[in-house]
């Protein structure tokens, strides 16, 4: 059990909520949106950042599963920039169809992941898997209000 009091159980259905609130965003954004850049110095349409977060969600799951079984994983913010440059030029014509795909598939993996767990396994890695449980629930739910915002001020 994490010191939040928080269970792989808990923390695989935080996952999963957060990854239904964006894929309800992404229904609720018109074409307009959808292809819009609203988040000031990010040049990447609103489609690309959606699938980013699909995309995020599957190195922390590979490193989870690398930790696990008892790996050391070196994660950097060097090594999370690179994956995350990278996957903006390739999903650069993401339609919202493969996005939603994405989201669900990619959030179900890290979501069983996490599920899959002992209690005691989240301190693995000295807690780098409750760290990364934590951030894949954060990245979805802050991406989401980040764009949501920006979308309201330019609507205004």
């Amino acid at each position: 059990m994490s010191e939040d009091g928080h269970g792989p159980a808990q923390y695989a259905a935080d996952i999963d909520e957060a990854r239904e609130r964006l894929v309800a965003f992404v229904t609720r954004c018109t074409d307009e949106q959808w292809a819009a850049a609203p988040l000031d110095g990010d040049l990447r349409p609103v489609g690309v950042v959606v699938d980013h977060v699909a995309d995020a969600y599957e190195y922390p799951a590979g490193w989870m599963r690398r930790i696990l079984a008892g790996e050391a994983v070196t994660v950097t913010g060097d090594i999370v920039d690179a994956l995350n440059a990278e996957h903006a030029v390739t999903a650069a014509a993401i339609t919202r169809a493969e996005a939603v795909g994405h989201l669900r598939r990619s959030g179900a993996e890290i979501s069983a992941v996490v599920a899959g767990c002992a209690p005691d396994q989240l301190s693995a890695g000295d807690g780098q898997v409750e760290r990364l449980a934590r951030v894949a629930i954060r990245h979805a739910d802050s991406h989401r209000a980040e764009i949501e915002a920006a979308l309201a001020a330019s609507a205004s």
